[in-house]
């Protein structure tokens, strides 16, 4: 695919312009006023839809920031707003003139009043709540004022901890009127059964009844052992990473989907868009003891190796037999920098093991694939019919190297193996699915038509540039139907407007997708500066482009409207590109040329036969009637810290939760299975085979599939009779 004109152009002027940055770069030399000098450029010269930076500008950056630090309002003061808002019509000259004195401000005062905040919590924790006081919560938190006072603040964290502490004392509790087997006494006055303790030892007797007391103790010390963990990870976040919050809520202001990347942020989402990096194949968890063993990743060198089992911590990392550095009490990102690195190095891990031991394990590491990144597929049977169903969780690609693992690669070999094992329909699932590569996107979409215009892309003041598929080869002529619902975004969006512009497919959903009209180019800033003494500087992910569909509209806030409209449990709450911060507008282009599909399929027919289903059936009833209950209980924000208040609502609640449990019991009657190169894998590979017997499983029960299925028979039927039709005119 040709890079946009426009972009190349901005990469050139970029380049031209890192002189003036050389120079500033030595005369502050400090990397926090370089970095916000950087972006403010890139964001007024690249940008799709530069923002003036005003005064407008700066009260949004003031309220942002702040509510960004402290959403709950549990740390600042009313007295500390009151002074930082000497800046709030200030920010758009100190942002011009690289001042940073407002942050310096905030940041210093935050972390006085966090280190209070670890005393707050402590004292509130030492006292035990009294559950049978009328008072409530608004957890509405935008709607609460800033404390007055620290008394008024200690209050505030005493109302959020009890309502922290509820539900775990609820539970405790309730497991006392779960033990059949447990014998009534009298404590306190109150009626409690014999339980389990959670807080004994093993040893000891595990008979003991847990008293409503003992339950609120518990609940406190629970509680307090979270926020502990918190605080401990707070305490390991440095400057640095609190000014990026600061950078990225001014970048937030000109729209949701430009973020500036941190060097390790920018490392994390390379390998989340190519699904695989170098390392042991682990998943890590700072402990107090060290790194812990949360997952292990199938395929990789931690899996091969057999010896590191989940719950084991490492202690100590060391470089091919250098001397190991302890590691506890460490960064947790830091660690993971000595465990990870090139594949074919050796690194040696003093681990405990979950028995106490203490072990050395020497590994090498190796590419890890991310299984759950990559498109995967299976057999649907119904009858004596077969269809097939992929299921894309992104658009993936490896922005080092396209010609290795990507996205379109990856469906057009799972479209081989549908075809080998005799699929007269498919389904493409794109639910849940955000995005990612342009380029892979309009590969794929080739797959199912001739050639043609697939996407329009735009950029600021420029005319559109059309990409097309010229391949006339078509991969998948059958029955075509792609799953939608509203965290179906970007390249989704693209794939599943084409297909319903060229009446390719039938897309079935929820009423309209996310709404990302935007495309993003990540622009590694060291490419700006010819002379940089700070190392390295990050990355940003800049929107400098719109893209619209073949039929001149745009998916921007609109997303694309599903054929079949479906309710999900989404469907009420508030979460596409219409919801999110500061959002571009929609508006529409002139229509690309392009000729429908013409593979006699009775589009319409096929789309009132599915509707008509959809509204007698039962489970979508239910699916419906599920989200409008999720809505109301999103709405109810004033919480009782009753407890008996409390419990009754929690009852009402957990039978109306009960009653919609009967979703997850619907059973489609279609068999799934894995197709026979991935059974092969199996004899080597259990946890790929729970992994899949798990997802057959789901499927089964997935109503939205078994209506695809049904809408392919109908697709497969009309094709049939139409051919035949057209055959007789002929």
């Amino acid at each position: 695919m040709k890079r946009n004109l426009a972009y190349a152009l901005f990469i050139m002027l970029i380049a031209v312009a890192s002189c003036s940055f050389t120079n500033k770069s030595f005369e502050n030399d400090d990397k926090d006023k370089l970095l916000l000098d950087l972006i403010t450029y890139v964001l007024e010269k690249g940008h799709y839809e530069p923002k003036n930076i005003d005064d407008d500008f700066s009260v949004s950056v003031f309220e942002d920031f702040i509510n960004v630090l402290d959403p709950t309002k549990r740390y600042f003061l009313e007295g500390d707003i009151k002074e930082f808002e000497q800046y709030k019509y200030q920010l758009d000259d100190q942002i011009k003139n690289t001042d940073i004195s407002f942050f310096n401000l905030v940041y210093d005062r935050l972390m006085k009043r966090m280190a209070d905040a670890k005393n707050i919590y402590k004292e509130v924790l030492a006292t035990p709540f009294d559950y049978n006081q009328n008072e409530t919560i608004n957890i509405k938190y935008e709607d609460v004022p800033f404390a007055t006072s620290r008394d008024e603040l200690k209050e505030r964290w005493r109302k959020q901890l009890k309502y922290a502490t509820l539900g775990t004392y609820d539970s405790k509790l309730s497991r006392i009127k779960q033990d059949t087997k447990s014998s009534k006494s009298v404590i306190n006055d109150q009626v409690v059964e014999e339980i389990e303790n959670p807080d004994l030892d093993s040893s000891e007797d595990t008979s003991k009844v847990l008293t409503p007391k003992e339950a609120e103790k518990f609940a406190r010390e629970s509680t307090q052992k979270t926020l502990d963990e918190f605080f401990d990870f707070v305490d390991d976040m440095q400057r640095k990473d609190w000014f990026v919050q600061y950078i990225n809520t001014i970048v937030d202001e000109f729209d949701p989907h430009t973020f500036y990347f941190a060097p390790d942020d920018k490392e994390k989402f390379d390998m989340s868009m190519s699904g695989k990096f170098e390392g042991i194949g682990a998943r890590l968890q700072k402990k107090p003891e060290g790194a812990k063993i949360v997952e292990i990743i199938s395929g990789g060198p931690v899996w091969r190796d057999q010896r590191l089992e989940v719950g084991d911590e490492i202690v100590k990392v060391g470089q091919d037999g250098a001397e190991p550095i302890d590691i506890v009490g460490m960064r947790i990102d830091d660690a993971i920098k000595l465990i990870k690195g090139p594949e074919g190095t050796v690194v040696d891990l003093t681990v405990r093991k979950v028995d106490g031991s203490l072990q050395t394990i020497s590994l090498t590491r190796d590419v890890v694939e991310l299984e759950e990144s990559y498109a995967k597929s299976a057999g649907i049977n119904k009858g004596n019919q077969t269809f097939g169903i992929i299921n894309l969780p992104k658009f993936y690609v490896d922005f080092d190297d396209y010609s290795e693992r990507n996205a379109a690669t990856d469906v057009a070999k799972e479209v081989e193996r549908l075809k080998q094992e005799g699929a007269e329909g498919l389904i493409l699932d794109l639910r849940d699915n955000g995005g990612g590569s342009l380029k892979t996107v309009v590969e794929m979409a080739g797959l199912f038509i001739k050639d043609g215009p697939i996407v329009q892309v735009r950029s600021n003041g420029k005319r559109q540039d059309v990409y097309d598929d010229k391949d006339e080869r078509i991969q998948w002529d059958g029955p075509l139907v792609i799953l939608v619902n509203e965290l179906s975004a970007s390249a989704s969006e693209i794939l599943a407007a084409a297909m319903q512009d060229y009446k390719r497919g039938i897309i079935i959903g929820s009423k309209q997708t996310f709404g990302k009209g935007t495309v993003q180019n990540v622009i590694p800033l060291d490419n700006i500066v010819r002379s940089n003494d700070h190392g390295d500087l990050g990355a940003i992910k800049l929107t400098t482009q719109k893209f619209y569909r073949i039929n001149g509209g745009s998916t921007q806030l609109e997303g694309v409207k599903s054929d079949v409209v479906v309710p999900d449990k989404y469907s009420y709450i508030d979460l596409g590109e219409r919801d999110q911060h500061n959002p571009l507008k929609w508006d529409e282009i002139e229509p690309a040329k392009y000729i429908p599909w013409d593979g006699y399929i009775d589009y319409e027919e096929t789309i009132a036969n599915s509707t008509k289903r959809m509204a007698s059936n039962l489970q979508i009833k239910l699916i419906e009637e599920n989200a409008r209950w999720l809505k109301e209980e999103q709405d109810e924000t004033e919480i009782s810290l009753n407890y008996n208040v409390y419990k009754s609502e929690n009852e009402k609640d957990k039978e109306k939760s009960d009653y919609f449990k009967s979703l997850s019991d619907y059973d489609s009657h279609l068999t799934f299975k894995s197709l026979k190169y991935e059974q092969e894998l199996f004899t080597k590979d259990s946890v790929l085979r729970e992994k899949r017997d798990r997802w057959h499983q789901n499927l089964a029960k997935d109503v939205y599939v078994e209506e695809a299925v049904n809408v392919l028979q109908d697709l497969k039927m009309n094709n049939i009779k139409n051919s035949k039709l057209a055959s007789v005119k002929g």
